[in-house]
């Protein structure tokens, strides 16, 4: 079992940047893969980015990738997104994922992961 966290959400203007942070307790936190998801007002949940137990690799959306970079702390039990260069069409409350067993393609979908956190809103503004 994993409880996660997430924090760092909040309101931005175009162009700015936002730091995501998800703190997992539970055991075992780096046997995790860790992933964002976001959900837009109106829209499916869709995956934003994740990353393999050891932090050695990365998957991104299209829309993020070179903006977005995805990060994770297992001494501190903790997960990151860090968001620069973000347009109003990034507005979305933002969920961490856990599971143990995520890979390949199905690590895309949501239906995949076991443990969510509760969601950060985050808000920017043209």
């Amino acid at each position: 079992q994993v409880q996660l966290v997430e924090s760092g959400g909040g309101l931005v203007q175009a162009g700015g940047s936002l730091r995501l942070s998800c703190a997992a307790s539970g055991r075992s936190f780096s046997s995790y893969v860790m992933a964002w998801f976001r959900q837009a007002p109106g829209k499916e949940r869709e995956f934003v980015a994740s990353i393999r137990q050891s932090g050695g690799r990365t998957y991104y959306t299209d829309s993020v990738k070179g903006r977005f970079t995805i990060s994770r702390d297992n001494a501190k039990n903790t997960a990151y997104l860090q968001m620069n260069s973000l347009k109003p069409e990034d507005t979305a409350v933002y969920y961490c994922a856990a599971d143990f067993v995520v890979y390949g393609s199905s690590q895309y979908s949501g239906s995949n992961y076991d443990y969510w956190g509760q969601g950060t809103q985050v808000t920017v503004s043209s």
